[in-house]
């Protein structure tokens, strides 16, 4: 069986020294188990993809800059018949942030958000009183890596207003409160591998930041936690992450309640690294499924 172990072609535009890093890791760490496995650019116009019988979603991460093309790589891998880890409904569900309605009608509680729909006039003022926060966090609904994030007080808010109306143009985007627990206590990703929980881990924004990310300074700090807050995170997955390889479930506790900021089944960082087991954990899951 040839499997793809989908990346992008990097032109700069990200800081790519940890998923590199993660991604050859994994790939070696694959081809010792005797699988025949290559590191494939989702976009790459020379490929042959009916040579594949697997495609594996790993760091793809320039498919929402080129989001349109992404769901036109989606149908024309599906027409083909190759097998999409994670699956095709679930991805092409989980590229837009709107998903988070469906999260909380299902009764799972999510950062309260409010949804920006393309060509509305957008006043965000109205939005500090109806969150009852000083700070909003306004971001795309199809976006990663803190792309065209907006972090607005009331002191900015017109400025950002000015630009938002520009953007909402294009797209779609996503009015939140900002969480000061994210800053105060870090946000928590749980990982999954086919359901099972693997490890977890608290990322923390650099002083005077709000980011988390390792590319905007952002810090990694391995956790423990307990059964509860594993299962907590479980019915995430459990509910809208079925038969998928990874999952990660980024949150944060406020007032000993779990807030959804994101269910990440497209292309997360899975922080392999922190554990020696976390890959043979992933292997074990990839093989359940393959």
């Amino acid at each position: 069986m040839n499997i793809a172990l989908i990346t992008y072609l990097d032109r700069g535009a990200y800081d790519t020294t940890t998923v590199e890093s993660e991604d050859d890791k994994l790939l070696y760490f694959l081809k010792g188990k005797g699988l025949k496995i290559e590191k494939v650019i989702w976009n790459d116009p020379d490929v042959a993809w009916e040579d594949y019988s697997l495609a594996i979603l790993k760091s793809p991460w320039d498919y929402f800059d080129l989001i349109g093309d992404f769901y036109k790589w989606l149908d024309q891998l599906e027409s083909k018949k190759v097998k999409l880890i994670n699956p095709f409904g679930v991805v092409r569900w989980n590229a837009n942030k709107q998903y988070l309605q469906e999260i909380e009608q299902a009764g799972l509680k999510i950062t309260p958000s409010v949804f920006i729909r393309k060509n509305e006039r957008i006043n965000l003022k109205h939005y500090f009183e109806k969150f009852n926060t000083g700070k909003l966090i306004v971001k795309p609904c199809v976006s990663g890596g803190a792309k065209n994030t907006f972090q607005v007080t009331i002191d900015n808010a017109e400025e950002v207003n000015q630009k938002l109306n520009q953007l909402t143009r294009e797209e779609d985007f996503i009015v939140q409160p900002f969480l000061p627990e994210i800053l105060e206590k870090g946000e928590w990703s749980f990982i999954f591998f086919n359901g099972i929980y693997s490890h977890s881990l608290i990322k923390q924004a650099k002083p005077g930041d709000f980011r988390v990310q390792p590319a905007h300074g952002g810090s990694v700090h391995p956790q423990k936690p307990d059964e509860e807050r594993i299962a907590i995170a479980q019915q995430y997955v459990d509910a809208f992450a079925k038969n998928c390889l990874y999952a990660r479930v980024d949150g944060t506790f406020v007032n000993g309640d779990f807030l959804l900021m994101e269910l990440e089944l497209i292309e997360p960082f899975l922080f392999l690294n922190t554990e020696s087991q976390n890959y043979e954990r992933y292997y074990q899951a990839l093989k359940e499924l393959m």
